[in-house]
C-alpha cells in the first residue's frame, strides 16, 4: 500500500469519526420550547425553581425526550406587548411557542377584539416562521358580564383552530376542581388571589406536562 493511499484511507477514518459524532450530538440537542407570557410564566412571587418554567424544565428532565425551556414570561404584560416583541424573541433554533397572554387584557378591560387581534398578529409571525404553536386560553369570570365572557373566552379555541395550534384551555384547569375561596385552593395560591404557589404550578405542571410531551412527540 503506498504512502499516498494509506494517508488517504486514515484521513477517511477521522473524518467519518468526526461527521458521526456531530450527527450523534445532533441527534440528542433538545427540542427548544419557548414560554410566552405573563407573569404566570415569569413566575411572579416566587423563587426561580418554583416557577413554571423552572418547574416544566424539571419534569421533563425525568423523561425520556430532551426539551430546553426558555422563559419569555414578562410580569403584567398584554397580548399587545407581546406583539412588540415576538419576533425578536425568535431564533431558528427554537422549534415550539407556548403563547398565554390574555390575562392582563382581562384585568384591564381592554376589548375583547382588539385581545384578538394582537394573538392573531403573535400567531401570524410564528407560523410565518415555522414554528409549532401550542396556544393556551384564558377564561373570563363571570363577573364581566356575559357578554365581555362570552366574547373573550371565545377568542382562544377559535384563534387555535384557525392556526392549528395545540389548544389548552387554561393553565388554571387542574384547580378549577376546587371551590372558590375555598380551604383547598388558597392552599394552592399565594395571597393575592391570582397566582398559582409554588404547590400550585406544580399542580399546573402535572396537568400541562403530559400535553406538552405528547404535542411534541407527534412533532417529531
Amino acid at each position: 500500500m503506498s504512502r499516498t493511499y494509506g494517508v488517504f484511507v486514515a484521513l477517511s477514518k477521522v473524518l467519518i469519526l468526526i461527521f458521526g459524532l456531530s450527527g450523534s450530538a445532533s441527534a440528542a440537542e433538545p427540542i427548544k420550547v419557548m414560554a410566552l407570557g405573563d407573569s404566570l410564566t415569569q413566575g411572579y412571587g416566587l423563587p426561580q425553581p418554583d416557577g413554571l418554567v423552572a418547574q416544566l424544565q424539571a419534569w421533563f428532565d425525568t423523561k425520556d425526550l430532551a426539551v430546553e425551556f426558555i422563559n419569555a414570561g414578562v410580569s403584567g404584560d398584554t397580548t399587545a406587548g407581546g406583539l412588540d416583541r415576538v419576533a425578536w424573541l425568535l431564533d431558528d433554533d427554537i422549534q415550539t411557542v407556548i403563547v398565554a397572554l390574555g390575562g392582563n387584557d382581562m384585568l384591564r378591560g381592554i376589548n375583547p377584539d382588539a385581545s384578538r387581534t394582537n394573538l392573531r398578529g403573535i400567531l401570524e409571525i410564528l407560523r410565518d416562521e415555522g414554528k409549532d404553536i401550542v396556544l393556551v386560553g384564558m377564561l373570563a369570570p363571570p363577573n364581566y358580564g356575559p357578554e365581555y365572557q362570552t366574547e373573550f373566552n371565545a377568542i382562544f379555541p377559535e384563534l387555535a383552530d384557525e392556526f392549528r395550534a395545540t389548544y389548552i384551555e387554561s393553565y388554571f384547569v387542574p384547580l378549577m376542581n376546587y371551590d372558590l375561596g375555598s380551604a383547598e385552593l388558597r392552599a394552592h395560591m399565594q395571597a393575592d388571589g391570582i397566582h398559582p404557589n409554588a404547590k400550585g404550578v406544580t399542580k399546573i405542571v402535572e396537568y400541562l406536562g403530559p400535553i406538552l410531551k405528547a404535542t411534541l412527540l407527534s412533532k417529531l
